[in-house]
């Protein structure tokens, strides 16, 4: 099993049947200590957040797959905190999906002279480029395409899955009385087909329960009923 990657918050190897294992860590983005979903830094390390991000993944992963959703997933192994997933290439150095049903965080430092702070959003979805010096800058579909980073079909298949993806699990999330406000996804070419990959857990989405911001692992034990 060979390293190929090392991410802010999983490793990359891989295996000799073609595909990958992602290693879940403990650490989660943030700044000055503070646990932020869409920051592009390293910010802490949580005890548990590994193991929590992965059963979460796998749980929604399951999820997606039973609405027939395709995804990279394969299994998972949660006592190695280990996922394997099908092998995809991203799009350039990689693009991260943002869906948001509430105004908060960067939308709200970008467009606040617009919007007002909570106000619903419907299913927005945004792309940024994963670009850590310049801050994760947002892309439009025109500069996506220019660029060749994906064609316009690609974007449109992105955008759209996208919002299935995240209305099946902002109505999950529902039925645990929880509301989920944005999430930020990734997805990347597997057979010339756009698939979403990477992982889907508490540390890379926000969700509100009675009016506060549930923290990661507080969200395991809710979806999991633990």
């Amino acid at each position: 099993m060979k390293l190929v990657y090392q991410g802010k918050t999983k490793d990359v190897f891989e295996l000799e049947n073609g595909n990958y294992l992602l290693k879940f860590k403990d650490d989660v983005t943030g700044t000055d200590g503070v646990f932020d979903p869409g920051a592009n830094t390293v910010g802490l390390s949580i005890d548990g957040m590994g193991n929590g991000g992965l059963r979460l993944t796998k749980y929604f992963f399951e999820l997606l797959h039973d609405n027939g959703v395709k995804t990279h997933y394969v299994n998972a192994d949660t006592d190695n905190n280990t996922m394997e997933v099908l092998p995809a290439t991203v799009f350039g150095n990689g693009l991260e999906i943002i869906c948001r049903f509430k105004a908060v965080g960067s939308f709200m430092r970008r467009y606040g002279q617009y919007a007002t702070e909570g106000q619903d959003l419907d299913a927005f979805v945004e792309v940024t480029l994963k670009d850590d010096d310049r801050e994760d800058p947002p892309i439009t579909k025109d500069a996506l395409e220019m660029l060749n980073l994906l064609t316009a079909d690609e974007y449109e298949s992105l955008k759209s899955q996208t919002q299935k993806i995240c209305k099946i699990l902002k109505a999950d999330l529902a039925k645990k009385d929880c509301e989920l406000y944005d999430i930020k996804l990734e997805f990347g070419r597997n057979n010339g087909e756009v698939i979403l990959i990477d992982e889907i857990s508490g540390g890379n989405m926000r969700v509100y329960k009675d009016g506060e911001v549930v923290h990661p692992l507080d969200l395991v034990k809710i979806v999991l009923g633990e």
